[in-house]
């Protein structure tokens, strides 16, 4: 069933498990008491650890020739997979989480465009209007708690989708190549900072629980799901597909802390799952298309 499947489908379904995975992120971030350095030292320690121990266990000694293989993503991917998640919990805690959400929506445009510019992606007009779209509906989603918490929340959250969107693009550019061997760089990126402003301290034990559980099960999955999508995807079409991190969110929170949407949220969330569905259910039809085609020649 999975090898007959289109590379562009398999891309999105892909990163769309690491997406689940990684939608509880804001909520355990907003439910920790650790400072933010403590908090960014824990999460980049054991993140490193775990991809480390995946990395090794796929390509042995063969693993820094798989580093070189990735080329000029070797440094801008980790470095910008350090900031986006430096970005990430920072705005968080400084302004609410409807403020990062919207600032996070810009990622597809801006990866778009810079493979537009810098790589000459092109994208179907088809894609477009499924960015445009989603966008939007996240958008809405999001609006309930615009204008809350600390501006420079807002400043600090900028850096989060241009650090998306250089990761998949620049990770995408690669032609296929396996760029998860280089997350383990980007974790240490991370961790550097956290050492040097002293987050180096035990947490109390149940942000510990928390931490843990996110570090050493969701986030790796996650991260790991998300760097494999740029090899099926265009980086614009993985950053389309983290949109559903929106959806998948408030609907957690609405679960565990029982905070009831908007209405405006439930606008929002329709128009996703509708602009996703209706673009992968055009790819299957065209997919269905050229079979037919291909079998009566």
């Amino acid at each position: 069933m999975w090898q007959r499947l289109s590379w562009r489908l398999r891309g999105y379904l892909i990163t769309g498990w690491g997406v689940l995975l990684l939608s509880p992120d804001a909520l355990f971030v907003k439910d920790t008491e650790v400072d933010v350095v403590t908090f960014m030292f824990w999460r980049a320690l054991l993140l490193c650890l775990v991809l480390s121990l995946v990395a090794l266990s796929r390509y042995g000694r063969r693993l820094p020739a798989a580093v070189r293989a990735c080329g000029p993503a070797a440094l801008w991917c980790p470095l910008a997979f350090a900031c986006g998640g430096w970005s990430f919990v920072v705005a968080n805690r400084l302004t609410a989480a409807g403020n990062v959400l919207v600032i996070q929506n810009l990622a597809p445009l801006l990866a778009g465009l810079i493979g537009l510019v810098l790589f000459g992606q092109r994208l179907r007009r088809q894609t477009w209007v499924i960015i445009l779209l989603c966008v939007a509906g996240a958008c809405l989603m999001a609006a309930g708690e615009m204008g809350q918490g600390n501006p420079l929340g807002l400043v600090v959250a900028l850096g989060l989708p241009l650090a998306l969107a250089v990761n998949t693009t620049v990770a995408s550019a690669q032609k296929g190549v396996d760029t998860t061997v280089i997350l383990p760089l980007g974790c240490a990126m991370m961790l550097l900072p956290a050492i040097l402003l002293g987050g180096a301290e035990l947490p109390s034990v149940d942000d510990a629980k928390r931490l843990a559980l996110m570090g050493l099960v969701f986030l790796p999955g996650a991260y790991f799901c998300i760097q494999t999508g740029p090899r099926y995807l265009p980086g614009a079409e993985v950053s389309l597909v983290l949109l559903l991190e929106t959806l998948v969110g408030t609907l957690l929170v609405w679960w565990w802390l029982g905070e009831m949407p908007t209405p405006l949220a439930f606008v929002g969330g329709v128009l996703i799952i509708a602009a996703l569905l209706g673009g992968a259910l055009l790819d299957l039809t065209r997919q269905r298309r050229r079979v037919w085609v291909g079998s009566r020649r």
